[in-house]
Order: C-alpha cells, then sequence, then structure tokens
C-alpha cells in the first residue's frame, strides 16, 4: 500500500502523517491497492469513514441502518460499496475498521448474526481493528474469537466526540497486534491527529476507560458548579469566564459549558450521555478489580444515572446537569 503524502510545498512518498509547524493538518493521501472496510457508521463512525474516503480510499461497508450506508454512498460516487452483511465486508477486504456503539451491538455484530456476523469473514491474515469502546474482557474475547480463525485484531478505542471524528482530530488508543497497528498507521493519521500503542490487548481499552472515567468526573464538577452559581444568584456565563482565565482552563468546559446554563440547555448529542455512563459504569468495575478506591468518580457515575432515569440517555453528556435541576 503506498501514500501520496501531500503539502503545500509539493508531494512526495511518506510514510507518516503529521502535522505542520504551524499547527495545521497537512493532507496524507492513499493509493491504496485494495479497498478496506467499514461496519458502524454512527456519529462517529460515518465521519470516520468519511475521512479515510477524504484521503484517497475506498471502502466495503455496513450498517444496521441501511440509510446512513446509502447516504456514504451517495456523498461519494464510485468510492463506496454497500454490502448486505458484516461477513460480506471482512471477506472482501484485508483491513476491516468497526466503530460500534455499545458492547451488546459488539456481542450482536461479531457473534450474533449467525453465518452472517463478522466472525464467520475472517480468515487467515484478515485484520480486524474495533474502535468501540468495550471492557477489557470483551475485548479479549473479541481478539481471541479473531486470532482462532487466523486473523490479527487490534483494539483502538478513540478519544474525542463527533466534532473531533469530523475534523480528523481523534485520538487513537491501541493494543493487541502491533503489526496492524504498524499497516495502519497512516489510514490512523487520517482519522486522528495522533495514535497511541500501549501493549497487550486490553491496554487500549483501560486506557480509554481511564480517560473518559476523568472526563465524566469533571462533567459532573462543572453541572455543580454552574448549578450552584445560578441557585445563588450568579451568572453562569461569567462563572465560565472565570474558569477559562485560570488553571482550570480546558477546551471541555469551553466546549460544553455555554450549553449547560439555565438559558441555553442546548444538548445536541456529540457523546450521548448513555455511552458517557456505560463508560463511567466500565471505569468503575476496572476499578474494583483493580481494588483502587474512586470516590469522586462514583459519585459522577450516580450522577449520570440519575440523568439517565429523567430521559437524557441519548442527549449530550453534558445534559448531566439537568439531574441537580430536577426536583427529586
Amino acid at each position: 500500500m503506498a501514500f501520496i503524502f501531500s503539502t503545500n510545498l509539493g508531494r512526495g512518498l511518506f510514510g507518516k502523517g503529521r502535522r505542520s509547524v504551524s499547527g495545521h493538518r497537512t493532507v496524507v493521501r492513499m493509493a491504496a491497492t485494495g479497498p478496506m472496510g467499514f461496519i458502524g457508521l454512527g456519529i462517529m463512525g460515518y465521519p470516520m469513514a468519511q475521512n479515510l474516503i477524504n484521503g484517497g480510499g475506498e471502502l466495503v461497508v455496513w450498517n444496521r441502518s441501511t440509510e446512513k450506508s446509502a447516504d456514504l454512498a451517495d456523498k461519494n460516487p464510485g468510492k463506496v460499496t454497500v454490502v448486505e452483511s458484516p461477513k460480506e465486508v471482512i471477506e472482501r477486504c484485508d483491513i476491516t475498521f468497526s466503530m460500534l456503539s455499545t458492547p451488546q451491538a459488539v456481542e450482536a455484530i461479531y457473534f450474533g448474526s449467525g453465518d452472517k456476523s463478522a466472525l464467520e469473514g475472517v480468515s487467515k491474515g484478515k485484520r480486524i481493528v474495533d474502535c468501540s469502546t468495550l471492557t477489557q474482557e470483551a475485548s479479549q474475547a473479541s481478539a481471541d474469537a479473531v486470532a482462532e480463525r487466523g486473523g490479527l485484531f487490534l483494539e483502538a478505542p478513540v478519544s474525542g466526540s463527533k466534532v473531533p471524528a469530523e475534523t480528523g482530530n481523534l485520538i487513537f488508543l491501541c493494543g493487541g497486534d502491533k503489526s496492524t497497528f504498524d499497516i495502519i498507521e497512516n489510514e490512523l493519521s487520517l482519522m486522528g491527529k495522533k495514535s497511541f500503542f500501549l501493549g497487550p490487548c486490553g491496554s487500549g481499552t483501560r486506557m480509554k476507560l481511564v480517560v473518559n472515567m476523568i472526563m465524566g468526573s469533571m462533567m459532573a464538577a462543572l453541572s455543580e458548579g454552574i448549578a450552584l452559581a445560578e441557585a445563588t444568584d450568579l451568572d453562569g456565563q461569567t462563572l465560565l469566564d472565570v474558569l477559562d482565565l485560570g488553571a482550570m482552563a480546558n477546551p471541555l468546559f469551553k466546549m460544553k459549558g455555554g450549553n449547560m446554563l439555565t438559558d441555553k440547555r442546548n444538548y445536541a448529542p456529540h457523546f450521548p450521555l448513555e455511552h458517557a455512563q456505560k463508560d463511567m459504569r466500565f471505569a468503575c468495575s476496572l476499578a474494583d478489580q483493580a481494588e483502587v478506591q474512586m470516590p469522586v468518580a462514583s459519585a459522577a457515575n450516580q450522577l449520570f444515572i440519575s440523568a439517565r432515569s429523567q430521559g437524557f440517555s441519548r442527549e449530550d453528556l453534558s445534559a448531566v446537569i439537568e439531574a441537580l435541576r430536577t426536583k427529586q
């Protein structure tokens, strides 16, 4: 597989995508010898697949909702082949990415679709790159099942939500087969700004859960701060301005805070709250296994659970603040 690395200074063949000194993304283009597979075209998967196409790739895709697959094909004439099963994707491609929303979806598509399941398409040398966020046990089960059929498995969960997926600024946290990581480094650079290989299968998943545990705890703390400020006749936007000027300034608060204020309450889903709570739950379970106490994360998880019970599961994770506004 050859790759053309393009900048405003000209073109040449390079082995790795990168950013310019100014911080702007240079363009990595692929001249692939064959199509890649992509399974799962949801909030994250669709823009990830689009970025692979933008880099010159051709894709074979499957999604539970056929409308998403058809839309991607319509927007990219001649670049997308839509097939009828996960099995067919993997049979047609040497490398297949999957981006599925829940462990239940992974279980159904990898193991539970009978003779059309993803695993039925795996044969010697096929490479599976799973970008879903699972438990380490579930990720290892997928890796073992792929290996039993002669394939190679790389877990590659991402840090980032809808906008980073659209702009190619995800962070990939990888574990498993190192040769697969090395081979797809350019593809990862089309979809993300940085990729880490962290070791055996399970290490990427553990890092993702730790990262999302911290994010969920931060969102819970910001929710409490905004709720307390507004309840004591302080201006919520002024609170956000103060935070942004000090040591607690961070992109998460800047991106989410304004939409959490009482007069905005805009929770269009970039990272659905139900998925954030799932990751918090998995992180708490991981902490139990490691015998690590996490009182802050455990309390934050309870706030997310409360928001889910009040009907905010499909809203953005920033809707966790509504658990504090609703009278119990």
